[in-house]
């Protein structure tokens, strides 16, 4: 494969970067010992949350709802999974809905983004809210040059509309650019925008198909260093 020319990295941030299962899975267990609950098991109430952040965000790209930050779905879910565990209280719930705000690192992120950043400019790109990503990047201690929410163009990823907010930022073709996602629905949205792109493993995300055809391909941040040739 041709070298690739790329002048700045963008990187998705919800389960690339993070552990977003682990966090909220983490939340879920906080609640329900705060609630005194016997709840229906936490990965249940997990798959509830994720199912209606997943069903949620994609009514707001498709224009069946009207935008809300992450923030409110956040808060939505939260209700939900309390609701599902038999507890109402207020000061609870919405302390579950800031579990998604303190998601742990990968654990090669934090050196991963430190290496990368001392030959590009970084740039995360996240359907977070702009408050729940200042939380997220202090949380797991990531480091940016420049980090964009979602929120800045009222709709979620995979919308054109969030990858070009990177391009603008950046000043640069999209060619230029290097998506990097865990997610292949993710990538193939910066594809079509033209932004170069980079799986990256994980755990928890979505990956490639047959028919996918990105430009890298990296078990972690370290391999994906590497491959753009970062000592």
């Amino acid at each position: 494969m041709a070298e690739l020319m790329i002048d700045a990295v963008v990187f998705d941030v919800l389960g690339t970067l993070v552990d977003e299962p682990a966090g909220l899975r983490a939340g879920i267990s906080a609640f329900a010992r705060v609630s005194a609950l016997e709840a229906p098991g936490t990965e249940r109430l997990l798959l509830l949350w994720q199912r209606h952040i997943e069903r949620e965000q994609r009514r707001i790209v498709d224009g069946d709802r009207p935008y809300l930050p992450s923030d409110a779905l956040d808060r939505e879910a939260a209700e939900i999974v309390a609701r599902t565990a038999g507890a109402e209280d207020p000061a609870a719930v919405a302390s579950l809905a800031r579990a998604a705000r303190r998601l742990p690192p990968w654990p090669d992120t934090v050196a991963g983004l430190a290496r990368l950043a001392g030959h590009f400019p970084l740039i995360g790109l996240s359907n977070a809210s702009r408050t729940a990503l200042l939380e997220l990047n202090a949380h797991a201690g990531l480091r940016w040059h420049q980090a964009l929410s979602a929120e800045d163009a009222r709709t979620y990823k995979p919308d054109p509309a969030v990858y070009r907010l990177a391009v603008t930022v950046a000043g640069l073709p999209p060619e230029r650019l290097l998506m990097v996602a865990a997610h292949a629905w993710d990538l193939r949205g910066a594809q079509a925008l033209g932004l170069r792109t980079a799986y990256v493993a994980r755990p928890v995300g979505d990956p490639p198909t047959s028919s996918d055809r990105f430009d890298l391909y990296a078990e972690d941040l370290a391999d994906l260093a590497g491959q753009l040739g970062v000592s």
